[in-house]
């Protein structure tokens, strides 16, 4: 199976680590090249300016079901023109009580090429198909390791 890693840097800007007086702005490289600047949601004390963890959780699972979907749609001759999506997650506890991504909701709108319909319930089949083999959402359960250097 593949290997996929990214690289994240973060350091100490003040004097001390104190509880709620640090930031958390750190860089995430990808690809040995591409690098975006990372921090806590805003409700968190982060920047708006930054990404968060949250959202790239939600744009991976957005960006996964995408690729699944084109891929399904592409084996049935589906000629799609374009996709978008505004993927929102949301925070909230789990039934132990800690916190997480309680919800991610995915609003996906494909348009297809001039000329070509299809049903509500053939699109909607699709989206759950394409849901049901996205790797992302497939691996939302428990299937972290956290390896201590």
């Amino acid at each position: 199976m593949s290997e996929l890693s990214i690289e994240l840097f973060w350091k100490r800007r003040e004097a001390e680590l104190l509880p709620n007086k640090y930031s958390s702005e750190h860089s995430i490289k990808y690809n040995e090249t591409y690098a975006i600047k990372a921090d806590a949601a805003p409700s968190w004390g982060g920047s708006k300016q930054n990404t968060n963890p949250e959202q790239a959780l939600a744009a991976a699972l957005s960006s996964c079901h995408m690729m699944t979907f084109l891929a399904l749609a592409a084996k049935v001759k589906w000629p799609v023109a374009s996709f978008e999506d505004k993927a929102e997650a949301h925070l909230g506890k789990d039934p132990q009580g800690k916190m997480c991504i309680s919800q991610i909701d995915l609003n996906p709108i494909v348009k297809f090429d001039q000329g070509f319909e299809i049903d509500k319930a053939k699109l909607e089949d699709m989206h759950e198909r394409a849901h049901r083999y996205c790797f992302v959402a497939n691996s939302l359960a428990d299937h972290v390791i956290v390896n201590i250097n």
